[in-house]
């Protein structure tokens, strides 16, 4: 009954694509009722996907199909969409479906996915990760500006990726602790976005790319939460948090007449700079320095001390121009990115801060919009010389005691910015400070404004004229009579032409390296053809003519015909073996019980009739993984040490719940091909099982049913004592398992002796 209505269905939809109808329906194209549950609707997506899908289907119409499939399933999956459109016959984007056709393909990646039912595997895509998802448009809008503030994590994956759902867990835990902290998450299918796949350099999948300053840095490590990490950590600047102590915090407040920035001290117990400081930083280096002061150095007590730290807590102090007291201070035990973010925003400026670029001005003093948003700039027009320190000094006094919403203090030194001066002016020079008050009226530039009579020497007549000027300027907004426009002001703060070079220079050369290192060749071919394009021209010539000239002279010899090279010589050497030593009373406690921490060895139980067959077996499987530091990997033989394995299930309570061992089990004495991840320093071990796949797959000595008697799993085993080396067929996988840290780890109050004279177990 079920395959005749799913047939029924797939008439239905088929007739569909005939009459190609110009009113869109879901459920026509997906061929249920109005009426259909979930469960009904599901069933029919699926079996018209994997019909129409283009990879499979050669029709030419497929792609546009498949296009309606994946739109009809996504309106009808979710209820509020569903019922959008049984109220109104529209969807949420409030289009005709033939108007967008690409978005409709596009969102193919949320609704499109596999589950247990459907090829036995997870599903390759959660609904979670449609935020992700980027195109090109917004990458190159959005995404890429956005790397000049914080770092971006971005998974190259697509539908059809078996190990993209390998490290799914791992990429879904990175997300969870990154995302929080102000890391941008990108995902790119690399079937739909093959421009923005081909733009990032990524040509398989999975692939994961870091993107900060708008430069891409390939991911080449073993995928692990603690390697991402580290990976996003690597991608920023180095110095973005001076370290501070007693000895170098004065001379780091006191910079700021240079940089032209406030200063924030970050006092907190950790001896290493945290993440989550590095990316705040990184996310306001354009507007505030940044320094960490750890509480547990002895080099840092006279900062504690003077400023009266809470060591409790995590502290933020924020400087300006006074060094001494701190203009604002924030404490909190769970310091938020949030929190961090609204606390340096709204102190990103100095009091009376120096115009070094346009940015700042349009910041300072943005342009009128309303009239009840007016901003004011008094501005300072003085000089870089001594003899202008006292008067600046009285400005910011003056500014200090006067700040309000709609009064803007800065100042520009007239050296510097002298065709900004030369618009106020016009082109009249000025020998004395003077101030200028101003509105900036238009982006092209125009302002009104007017300047302060008398100049500014910084004595009290000077300040209170000021006053007087800006009270009548908020009595009557007229007060500016003259306008002028403005020049884009220089940027003082941009590098030299040679210092941007360099920094070009040195970028170029980390990705040429980083190509070289990781033989990115695709990405290398166009630099490779341009430099032996060069040489071949510089030189090719010349060697060229050098050797036609000399083999013109020798006479020609005939080479001998070399022998062809059977099929065994020609195939190259197999490396298919590992440093394996056996464990034995004298390497007992040196390979296990003092085991350094971190370090694991792989401990494989065989027998004297089985050791030569499943050694080679064993060394296949982990030679892969033999270039591992941490790993080492041994063999116990369980005809001289046969009571060990049973001692040690034994004293692990935990071990037949969580290994599904029966009574028959640890009754057998045969553990042949049974392999052993030992943590020596931490007291745990991981068990594989071995499996049994001879002629006969359904053969097996572990099954997770647990319906088998024990008599049918001993009549498995006999069959396959024959097949010994297939006893570690899935190895690799458990070893993958083993290093992604998923594998259930079973705790052992000490470890048994070797020496089978002894009932005591060996303490570490």
């Amino acid at each position: 009954l079920c395959h005749s209505n799913s047939f029924f269905t797939w008439q239905l939809v088929r007739l569909q694509l005939v009459k190609a109808s110009s009113e869109y329906d879901p459920y026509k194209v997906l061929g249920v009722s109005r009426s259909a549950s979930q469960a009904e609707i599901k069933k029919a997506y699926k079996h018209l996907a994997r019909e129409w899908h283009p990879d499979k289907n050669k029709d030419p119409g497929a792609e546009d199909m498949f296009i309606k499939i994946s739109k009809s399933y996504e309106i009808l999956s979710n209820e509020e969409r569903r019922a959008n459109f049984d109220r109104y016959g529209q969807m949420d984007e409030n289009q005709p479906f033939g108007q967008s056709q690409h978005q409709g393909f596009r969102s193919f990646h949320n609704s499109f996915y596999f589950d247990e039912s459907f090829f036995h595997f997870p599903r390759s895509r959660d609904f979670a990760d449609s935020k992700y998802l980027l195109h090109h448009a917004q990458y190159n809008s959005v995404v890429l500006p956005d790397s000049h503030r914080r770092p971006y994590l971005i998974k190259v994956t697509s539908e059809w990726c078996f190990a993209c759902i390998h490290i799914e867990p791992v990429w879904r835990e990175t997300v969870q602790e990154l995302e929080p902290l102000g890391v941008g998450i990108g995902i790119v299918d690399l079937g739909y976005e093959r421009r923005l796949a081909s733009q990032l350099g990524a040509h398989r999948a999975p692939s994961i790319i870091g993107l900060v300053n708008g430069r891409v840095t390939f991911f080449h490590q073993a995928v692990v939460r603690e390697h991402l990490r580290q990976f996003v950590e690597d991608l920023l600047p180095q110095r973005l948090v001076e370290k501070i102590t007693d000895n170098n915090y004065l001379p780091f407040l006191s910079n700021w007449h240079v940089e032209n920035k406030p200063s924030v001290l970050l006092f907190d117990q950790v001896p290493v700079v945290p993440l989550l400081y590095k990316l705040t930083a990184f996310a306001f280096k354009d507007y505030v320095r940044f320094g960490y002061v750890d509480q547990g150095e002895t080099s840092s007590t006279q900062l504690l001390r003077q400023f009266n730290i809470n060591t409790y807590a995590p502290t933020m102090l924020l400087f300006k121009e006074n060094t001494e007291k701190p203009a604002d201070i924030i404490q909190a035990r769970g310091m938020k990115r949030q929190i961090m973010d609204e606390f340096v925003s709204n102190n990103k400026f100095l009091q009376v801060p120096r115009l070094v670029n346009q940015q700042l001005f349009d910041e300072l003093c943005p342009i009128k919009q309303f009239h009840r948003r007016r901003k004011y700039c008094v501005l300072l027009i003085t000089g870089e010389d001594q003899a202008f320190v006292p008067g600046n000094k009285a400005f910011l006094d003056f500014a200090s005691a006067n700040s309000k919403d709609v009064l803007r203090f800065a100042y520009v030194y007239q050296r510097q910015q002298l065709p900004l001066c030369q618009a106020l002016f016009h082109n009249q020079a000025t020998l004395s400070p003077q101030v200028v008050i101003l509105e900036r009226r238009s982006q092209a530039g125009k302002v009104l404004y007017r300047s302060v009579t008398g100049g500014w020497n910084g004595s009290e007549e000077d300040k209170h004229h000021l006053h007087e000027q800006l009270e009548l300027l908020q009595k009557d907004p007229a007060y500016l009579s003259s306008d002028t426009t403005l020049p884009e002001l220089n940027n003082e703060m941009a590098p030299m032409f040679l210092i941007q070079w360099m920094n070009a220079a040195y970028d170029y050369i980390l990705q040429l390296y980083d190509d070289f290192l990781y033989s990115n060749w695709r990405e290398m071919m166009p630099i490779l053809s341009l430099i032996f394009s060069a040489l071949f021209i510089l030189f090719g010539t010349v060697i060229i003519q050098a050797f036609s000239e000399s083999e013109a002279d020798k006479p020609q010899k005939q080479k001998p015909k070399e022998a062809p090279k059977t099929e065994d010589e020609a195939r190259p050497p197999k490396k298919d073996f590992v440093e394996v030593t056996e464990l034995t009373d004298i390497t007992y406690t040196s390979n296990l019980v003092k085991l350094r921490p971190g370090h694991i060895n792989v401990v494989l139980v065989l027998t004297d009739s089985s050791k030569n067959a499943l050694l080679r077996k064993f060394a296949k499987e982990v030679f892969s993984f033999s270039g591992t530091q941490t790993l080492h990997f041994s063999f116990l033989n369980a005809d001289k040490h046969s009571h060990w394995m049973p001692s040690l299930l034994a004293s692990t309570p935990d071990a037949a719940q969580n290994l599904g061992l029966s009574d028959d089990d640890e009754e057998s004495s045969d553990y042949t091909g049974h392999v052993l991840a030992l943590n020596g320093y931490k007291k745990y071990f991981c068990l594989f099982r071995p499996v049994f796949t001879g002629d006969d797959p359904s053969d097996a000595s572990f099954s997770s049913d647990a319906s088998l008697s024990s008599a049918s799993r001993r009549k498995s085993r006999s069959r396959s004592r024959l097949e010994v080396h297939h006893k570690l067929d899935r190895l690799g996988l458990w070893m993958e398992r083993l290093m992604e840290g998923t594998l259930p780890r079973l705790r052992v109050p000490a470890w048994p002796s070797l020496d089978a004279t002894m009932n005591t177990s060996t303490e570490s």
